[in-house]
């Protein structure tokens, strides 16, 4: 039996191309909007929302209800990792094809860990790793696969800069909502200036919480803290304002039209990694794209709707970008652990409005 995980902890996903599990609830045009709202502002009034997409508060209400009920739609308010003095390593892993499962399954279930899953072939896996600044080298992931039996092979590629991803999500690209609500949705942006937040133990109770619902009450979040609702309010616009926490959403991609995840690595020329990442970053298929360290200096995770989807998209908009040298592609073929430190699980009831 494979073991990696070190402690308990975490949610396991399977099935699907990312996003929550279970059958399509059938999103309509009223429902991306909702998803694109969240998306900018998890934890906006519900009155705000209604108001901004024309809609009663009611009918806001019964859709999210409805969706977070059946897991079609999560809010997560989770830690941007320069924010907080840490950082993130995109982790490649080679396995024997008889454990390349377990082990999968075993990193999904470590709390450093997100976006674990299983690519083509189905003995390599793809995660997130989270590791302090000052260790990350060393991280203990690292220790734990080079010592595992079944584990043939680890790469560990230091994030460098994000060029989309983390508070812009995929949905954002998709049209759903106007320029004109979008405007009046979003929050401000954080403080540029803002220094690294050191967390305490009580804001990492909170951000634990936060990474299993965005909007949880703020009495839910004072239990775990020990803070008083009004001191909770008062740190989560200190870490919003700071850049240390942000919201995002989990929801089932297919109900966006989506069939296919891929991975790519792409070798740009260092004088133009800048600006191939910009570029990268403005394609409607790129969900994350980011820098990162080794011989691939560029990541990106691509969704099409299909696999001639695809085609087309590696052939003209990849194939049109000047400074890429070289890339390697991996398909997505089992999604275990989505964003945040332990994934990603619905609760048993929703939460409403906060």
């Amino acid at each position: 039996m494979v073991k990696i995980d070190g402690k308990a902890g975490g949610t396991t996903q399977g099935g699907g191309i990312g996003g929550p599990r279970g059958a399509p609830t059938g999103f309509d045009a009223l429902d991306r909007r909702l998803v694109h709202a969240l998306q900018l502002d998890g934890r906006a009034p519900f009155s705000r929302i209604a108001e901004a997409l024309g809609v009663s508060d009611q009918t806001v209400a019964r859709r999210y209800t409805r969706h977070r009920t059946t897991g079609a739609i999560t809010v997560l308010g989770l830690s941007d990792a320069q924010a907080v003095d840490e950082v993130e390593l995109l982790v490649r892993v080679q396995c024997t094809p008889d454990a390349a499962a377990s082990v999968a399954e075993a990193l999904a279930r470590r709390p450093d860990t997100s976006w674990v899953g299983l690519m083509s072939g189905g003995t390599e896996i793809g995660a997130l790793c989270r590791a302090a600044s000052s260790e990350h080298s060393d991280a203990p992931l690292l220790r734990k696969l080079s010592r595992t039996p079944s584990v043939v092979g680890v790469s560990a590629h230091c994030q460098l800069h994000v060029f989309f991803g983390g508070p812009q999500g995929m949905i954002s690209k998709s049209g759903a909502l106007t320029e004109e609500q979008i405007a009046r949705l979003s929050p401000p942006p954080p403080d540029p200036a803002a220094t690294p937040v050191i967390l305490t133990d009580a804001d990492r109770r909170l951000f634990d919480a936060l990474a299993r619902d965005g909007r949880a009450p703020l009495a839910e979040l004072a239990a775990v803290t020990g803070w008083s609702p009004t001191t909770v309010r008062r740190r989560l616009a200190e870490l919003r304002t700071g850049g240390a926490l942000y919201y995002d959403v989990d929801y089932d991609l297919r109900q966006f039209g989506y069939g296919v995840r891929v991975a790519l690595w792409l070798s740009v020329a260092p004088a133009e990694l800048a600006a191939t990442g910009e570029a990268l970053a403005r394609h409607p298929e790129v969900a994350f794209a980011c820098a990162v360290t080794g011989p691939y200096n560029l990541f990106a995770s691509v969704l099409c709707r299909n696999t001639a989807a695809l085609y087309t998209y590696l052939t003209t908009r990849v194939a049109a970008l000047p400074a890429v040298l070289a890339m390697e592609s991996a398909s997505l073929l089992r999604h275990l652990k989505g964003p945040g430190p332990r994934g990603t699980a619905p609760a048993p009831t929703p939460r409403g409005s906060r």
